[in-house]
């Protein structure tokens, strides 16, 4: 008895992906992003999709990410030749398979010849961040987001009633392991399984930015605007899209305080900063006085240095830092000046961890805690001074006798010869 064609999956080792389709950005309040598929079309499943998570109030970066997931599946059906509404478990494991064995597409033309697989090996780490570089295939984070998205996306139209009956992205039971082993018999389960064709997804430590390259980099700057941006982000621990988006009547100098907007919960929340910080953003504030940018208390509060003048967005924020980067052959990233200020805050001593917590926004308290693990430049530096210590202690001569000490009079208490 021989397995069918389906059971024994496809040579995805021979298929070719096109990068046909797109994510088109609308403009429009109530349908921000629409995803055009292959064949031009508006793809209307993923519209209603992104409309419901819309409605529930999620953010525009969250529909632009949940879209960019959808397209590459589109593009992946339309390859095998398989309707989304006709996938079974079969186009779901031979997905998995294939986005954790190619290459990424924005690295390839749009229409490749042949097939192009990933080498799977990441490029050497960076000579002064020690970040190892990307490699050419997709992140274990961007797999397990993709099937999230993708098990959601199919698990509201089965719900609909306009999607297939069982999801071709299930959940495994089995990989449940020990959690809620402790529960209260009383309380009912939490839905939290894994997915079948999820990856493991390593647990990273936080990098922050030493001092001494925090200052070389600081230094490198072009601009007041560019000192005022780092000198926020690395005091206050906002996110990186939070601080574009501020006001002129956002700042408070004299409390030492600014008002974000955060992420997820679209609250509006004061965090406090540093002085040097709203020194930087005066000298700024002198600048934007002799330019042509409309001002007043609801205007933004950054704006871009050439003409024609326009308010920064976090895209034109991050060209910027990677311009600084490069200059110092670096590869910090925004981000990681969040991270410098989470760290910085939770070493100190008169800050509690609940305090860092909700400077940073954190939803629980674990996951504030991770900023309390030592970097790799702080275990090294405390193991060679352990060493340091042992080797000193060796060297060092024995300790004189005790006051009254008499050897003579311990061997003849123990009937030994002197």
């Amino acid at each position: 008895m021989t397995e069918s064609d389906e059971e024994q999956g496809r040579d995805l080792s021979q298929l070719v992906v096109l990068r046909a389709g797109r994510l088109v950005t609308t403009g429009d309040a109530f349908e921000p992003y629409r995803v055009v598929g292959p064949g031009g079309e508006v793809v209307e499943p993923v519209s209603v999709f992104l409309r419901d998570l819309l409605a529930a109030g999620r953010s525009g970066s969250t529909l632009r990410s949940y879209a960019g997931d959808l397209l590459r599946w589109w593009r992946f059906l339309d390859a095998v030749g398989v309707g989304w509404d006709r996938a079974s478990r079969v186009e779901a494991r031979d997905f998995s398979c294939w986005i954790q064995l190619t290459a990424k597409q924005r690295l390839q033309t749009s229409r490749p010849r042949a097939a192009r697989l990933s080498s799977r090996t990441t490029g050497a780490p960076n000579a002064v961040t020690g970040k190892p570089a990307t490699g050419d295939g997709y992140a274990s984070s961007t797999v397990a987001h993709s099937e999230t998205v993708l098990r959601r996306f199919y698990d509201f139209h089965r719900d609909g009633g306009t999607g297939p009956v069982l999801n071709p992205f299930p959940l495994d039971f089995s990989r449940r392991g020990r959690r809620h082993a402790h529960r209260n018999p009383m309380d009912e389960w939490a839905p939290e399984k894994a997915g079948r064709y999820r990856p493991v997804v390593p647990k990273r430590i936080p990098r922050a930015i030493p001092d001494e390259w925090f200052n070389k980099l600081f230094a490198s700057l072009p601009s007041n605007r560019d000192r005022a941006l780092v000198a926020f982000w690395v005091s206050t621990g906002a996110r990186a899209s939070e601080l574009p988006g501020m006001r002129q009547c956002d700042f408070l100098p004299g409390e030492q305080l600014i008002s974000v907007v955060r992420k997820g919960t679209r609250t509006v929340q004061q965090l406090p900063a540093s002085a040097d910080a709203f020194v930087w953003h005066r000298l700024y504030q002198q600048e934007l006085l002799r330019l042509d940018v409309p001002g007043g208390r609801r205007q933004p509060a950054w704006w871009t240095l050439r003409r024609p003048y326009h308010p920064l967005t976090y895209h034109g924020a991050h060209r910027m830092f990677e311009r600084v980067n490069v200059s110092l052959r670096a590869d910090w990233t925004l981000h990681d000046l969040r991270h410098s200020a989470a760290a910085r805050m939770s070493r100190d001593r008169e800050l509690s961890l609940t305090d860092v917590q909700w400077v940073l926004g954190h939803a629980h308290l674990t996951t504030t805690e991770i900023y309390l693990t030592p970097t790799r430049d702080e275990v090294i530096e405390g193991v060679l001074a352990h060493h340091a210590r042992q080797s000193r202690a060796r060297e060092a001569p024995p300790p004189p006798p005790a006051p009254g000490y008499n050897p003579q009079s311990l061997s003849v208490l123990f009937g030994r010869p002197s």
